[in-house]
């Protein structure tokens, strides 16, 4: 029974997690464009929210690139540079930690001011205020597993996380074993990340999506109005 359930949690469920992630975003761009964005209440306990949001975003950034990069790196990669397992995941739970910490203060700032503030508190969508919830509850879990990491320096479990990632990618369908003996915190953690992409296309975070990349490239200045008098246009 055991088995089966591992495998339905961390072998089917991710694929189910990744194709709602993609198609429902997909979807909700083409037919709600404009909801395609973060909900702004700046108006409102302006200097919490900037002061939270920069330590949120800081925070998570480097957490997510530090999995995105971390885990779907090819183990040969490493090998090939001679960086030990044991090294790996020892700056993995330094750089993390740090990270984590950081986004967690900001996480709960934010938190505090969504739920604090009755004006706030008023405008918020529940899913607004259960996304928030939610990755909270994820910075939270990845912290807990630090201490069981530092019990068993030696990167074997981050060699299986790697293992199993990158299985899920390859459609390996033995990956849900590589993660079948890992610590129950570390289940947790991976459960709940799944969960939060499977739940991106319905909340405020699909507007990770929309980085203003094109603001590289756009002149420096905009046209608002002709230059042209409006009699010249009569003409």
């Amino acid at each position: 029974m055991a088995d089966y359930l591992n495998t339905a949690v961390f072998g089917i469920y991710p694929y189910i997690a990744l194709v709602v992630l993609a198609v429902g975003s997909i979807i909700r761009y083409d037919r709600e464009p404009y909801t395609w964005r973060s909900g702004s209440s700046q108006l409102l306990r302006r200097r919490q929210l900037v002061v939270g949001s920069v330590l949120f975003h800081v925070g998570i950034l480097i957490v997510f690139f530090g999995h995105l990069v971390g885990l779907l790196t090819p183990i040969q990669v490493f090998d090939a540079f001679g960086i030990g397992h044991g090294f790996k995941q020892g700056m993995a739970i330094v750089v993390g930690g740090v990270a984590g910490i950081i986004c967690l203060i900001g996480a709960t700032m934010l938190l505090h001011r969504r739920l604090a503030d009755p004006r706030i508190r008023a405008t918020s969508t529940f899913g607004d205020t259960a996304i928030l919830m939610l990755l909270y509850a994820q910075l939270v879990l990845g912290l807990a597993t630090i201490p069981v990491s530092l019990g068993h320096m030696d990167g074997e479990e981050m060699v299986k996380f790697m293992s199993w990632a990158q299985g899920i990618f390859t459609l390996d369908l033995s990956a849900a074993g590589y993660v079948r003996d890992v610590s129950p915190v570390f289940k947790a953690h991976l459960f709940l990340g799944l969960t939060i992409f499977l739940v991106f296309p319905f909340t405020r975070l699909v507007h990770m999506l929309s980085a203003p990349v094109r603001y590289l490239w756009r002149p420096g200045y905009q046209v608002v109005r002709s230059k042209r008098a409006p009699f010249a246009q009569a003409k």
